[in-house]
């Protein structure tokens, strides 16, 4: 049960990322929004990759679903520097935050991916994090996975990511 949680965790983290992403391209945001925001989309989708490419154990596979759902903060965080304080966005971004505070701690030391309790936790605050960012605009309900380029993994982001 744990790995499907993990799964479904980053694959909706990288959703929220690549959302965001297109959401700045669409309103032409400066161009360091739009670089920053594909950026975290590419190291989201990059670690839902891992993911769907293996089978790790519950550690690993809470690490790609904290790795996607930090990328996807990053995202919000475009998305909040180019939509402004509304309050929606403020809320979408705090959510994101959330969410990957959520997932940082179901893969940290205390919960090694298979605390029940840390993950109902994680997917409760990305569940939160996808309703924060489609009340933002960002994101669609029932919105699936854009297609996007993941780019090339080196050495030193597959390090970053603890692979």
């Amino acid at each position: 049960m744990t790995e499907r949680s993990h799964a479904a965790r980053a694959k909706s983290a990288a959703l929220r990322a690549a959302s965001v992403c297109h959401h700045v391209e669409r309103h032409e945001a400066p161009e360091h929004v739009v670089w920053k925001a594909t950026h975290a989309a590419r190291v989201s989708l990059q670690a839902l990759a891992v993911l769907s490419e293996s089978a790790p154990d519950p550690a690993a596979g809470s690490r790609c679903a904290r790795n996607a759902a930090a990328a996807a903060a990053q995202a919000a965080q475009m998305g909040q520097l180019h939509d402004g304080e509304s309050e929606t966005a403020v809320a979408a971004c705090r959510a994101a935050l959330g969410a990957s505070q959520a997932a940082s701690a179901a893969a940290g030391r205390a919960g090694l991916g298979v605390d029940e309790a840390l993950n109902t936790a994680a997917d409760e605050a990305e569940a939160a994090a996808v309703a924060a960012a489609e009340r933002a605009g960002w994101m669609r309900p029932g919105q699936r996975l854009p297609e996007m380029s993941a780019g090339l993994r080196s050495p030193e982001l597959m390090a970053m990511m603890h692979f």
